[in-house]
């Protein structure tokens, strides 16, 4: 009877020492993946700054674009005021003419 036990006993250990192997390898897996990790914070900072960057680069642009559309608004209003006063002078000059009896050919 005793033989039996040691025999049982035999197979449960060996039944645990595959567990522990088992156990070994899965810990081993999870070292290989710690170690794949380890580097990508500072992958993310270097993203964040990166992105941080590109952030202030769209606002230059926005800036530029917004002041090139405030000189360009200015420069138009400038062109219709130009045109008013220039249909103005030609109507003057018109008149002018009609008054002195002259003839303008366009």
């Amino acid at each position: 009877m005793n033989n039996d036990f040691s025999e049982l006993i035999q197979h449960i250990d060996d039944k645990f020492t595959g567990v522990d192997r088992r156990f070994d390898d899965v810990n081993q897996k999870f070292i290989a993946i710690d170690r794949r990790f380890d580097g990508i914070d500072n992958k993310f900072d270097a993203i964040d700054k990166r992105f941080d960057e590109m952030k202030s680069d769209f606002n230059n642009l926005l800036t530029a674009v917004d002041t090139y559309a405030h000189k360009a608004d200015g420069y138009f209003q400038e062109m219709v005021m130009l045109t008013h006063k220039v249909d103005r002078h030609e109507k003057w000059l018109l008149e002018i003419a009609e008054k002195l009896g002259i003839k303008l050919k366009y």
